[in-house]
């Protein structure tokens, strides 16, 4: 194997894009993109931190991301384990991209655009029953586009039978436990499903 020197060696490699690929980019959401988020429970932001990259998943019932206009995005912030990196990156730097999937869609969204962290009392509409988020990341879009199927019908996400068994991997308190010195698997593998149950939201 070798290192490619530059985009020319790519290019040369690949070829132009097609002009498709390159007019399906949108400076702002039309009904097609409000829609499919409207349809997604789960998305995935990435963002670039002192450290280097990082990406990082949200879930939560479908129509979760507020569209507050055809240009911002809303993404409320729920309960996790205080790393808060996404949150920390956005404040080192705002740029963010973010891929929205929804089951049983072999399309999937992206967005490109400008992030920042809100909080206040508006944050009510995102609550999950009487849980406010504390935060939320506010996304100002710069780009959207809806990314062809072919990854997802390569990898038959959504196919049943592509379902990994139950019991294939460890409970993570366990995988934790072979990982971190002095962790209790038995004790740490209690506390994850204690959370699971209590703190979702």
């Amino acid at each position: 194997m070798r290192t490619l020197a530059g985009v020319s060696e790519l290019r040369a490699l690949y070829g132009q894009p097609m002009e498709l690929a390159v007019k399906k980019s949108l400076p702002r959401l039309d009904r097609h993109c409000r829609e499919f988020i409207r349809l997604s429970p789960f998305l995935l932001v990435s963002t670039q931190g002192p450290d280097g990259a990082d990406i990082s998943p949200r879930g939560d019932p479908s129509g979760f991301v507020s569209v507050e206009d055809d240009a911002t995005i809303l993404i409320p912030d729920r309960p996790g384990n205080n790393r808060v990196d996404t949150l920390e990156n956005i404040l080192h730097n705002p740029r963010v991209g973010i891929i929205f999937l929804v089951p049983g869609l072999t399309e999937s969204l992206r967005i490109n655009g400008m992030a920042e962290i809100v909080v206040g009392a508006e944050l009510q509409r995102l609550a999950h029953g009487n849980r406010i988020p504390k935060t939320a990341i506010r996304v100002r879009i710069e780009e959207v586009f809806f990314h062809c199927a072919k990854a997802l019908i390569r990898s038959k996400l959504w196919e049943p039978e592509t379902r990994v068994p139950a019991g294939s991997l460890p409970p993570l308190g366990v995988i934790l436990a072979d990982q971190i010195a002095g962790v209790d698997a038995e004790a740490e593998s209690a506390a994850i499903e204690e959370s699971y149950r209590t703190r979702l939201y």
